[in-house]
């Protein structure tokens, strides 16, 4: 597939050394934030043309469909390029387990305590 990204999205990404934008995959109707991936300008472009989450994987240096392999598909409801132009929000339906690891979030498993946070919350 070419890259057909509209130009003028293109050049307000601001792209790391490899060419990739971090994504926020958020649930649209909870605003749960689900997990975090990278987007090259193809992938956003898929993203944002098939209602699909489409990310870049560094690891394995190829396009994924969230949801192809696993059945954990995520329906794109919108997507938001921050401030900066240095990361999308990708606001979907998540059809099941967000995270590979089978959790609903990748931010499920592993929460750090954090000092003085019954202060801080007070102080609000």
């Amino acid at each position: 597939m070419s890259v057909s990204l509209d130009p003028s999205i293109a050049e307000r990404l601001k792209r790391n050394a490899d060419g990739l934008i971090p994504a926020v995959a958020q649930q649209y109707d909870t605003g749960e934030v689900l997990m975090l991936a990278w987007m090259d300008d193809e992938a956003l472009h898929r993203t944002l043309t098939t209602g699909r989450a489409t990310y870049y994987s560094r690891s394995r240096g190829e396009h994924w469909v969230k949801g192809d392999t696993s059945g954990h598909v995520q329906y794109v409801k919108a997507v938001a390029l921050d401030c900066d132009g240095d990361t999308v929000l990708v606001r979907v339906d998540q059809i099941g387990a967000a995270c590979h690891t089978g959790d609903r979030t990748c931010f499920d498993a592993d929460r750090l305590p954090v000092s003085g946070a019954q202060e801080a919350a007070q102080a609000e």
